[in-house]
């Protein structure tokens, strides 16, 4: 009976191994399983040890061509996300994004920024039914966003205060992060 039982899970192990090794079934296993990481609302930054965003010289792109100074976004609230279609925690946070974007984007600046050519990032957009704009940087980024990974999304104040910075997937349409932006508007 043991030795069923043990064949049985060495049988499942190696499913799933195989699974993961296909490229065909590798990515949407990720995705369902930072969806699952996605739950959990991101972290809000204290105060004493929050960076400043000084320097708003960056040049961005959207997928129609048209340039975005990110110096517009100074003294306002945004929200930068940077990520790629081909990424599985990018993906599986989007649901979260675009519902705090639809609720949002006419009261604090969001940036959705790829390195992606532009008609990969349309088929995404078009298959996911999203309609926030996403830019292409054209030039470096601000230093201060350290990026190492993807997703990596920041929400700043209208001081160039960085609140949330986060790496990975995380629930963006929380209480917490609602609560948070609704603080930043009053201010």
């Amino acid at each position: 009976m043991n030795i069923k039982k043990i064949k049985a899970s060495n049988i499942i192990f190696f499913a799933a191994i195989l699974l993961l090794i296909i490229p065909q079934t590798r990515q949407p296993i990720q995705i369902f399983i930072h969806k699952g990481l996605a739950l959990f609302s991101p972290s809000i930054e204290n105060e004493n040890s929050r960076k400043t965003l000084t320097n708003y010289n960056w040049q961005l792109i959207d997928v129609n061509d048209k340039s975005y100074d990110f110096k517009q976004a100074e003294n306002k609230i945004v929200l930068v996300n940077l990520w790629a279609t081909w990424c599985p925690p990018c993906i599986a946070e989007m649901p979260s994004l675009q519902k705090l974007y639809d609720d949002y984007n006419q009261k604090i600046e969001f940036l959705f920024v790829t390195n992606e050519k532009s008609e990969a990032v349309k088929q995404f957009l078009d298959k996911n039914n999203y309609n926030f704009n996403v830019l292409m940087p054209k030039s470096e980024y601000p230093k201060v966003f350290n990026m190492k990974s993807i997703p990596r999304t920041y929400l700043i104040d209208q001081n160039g205060n960085i609140i949330i910075d986060k790496s990975g997937a995380a629930n963006w349409n929380s209480e917490k992060v609602r609560k948070q932006i609704d603080k930043l508007l009053i201010n």
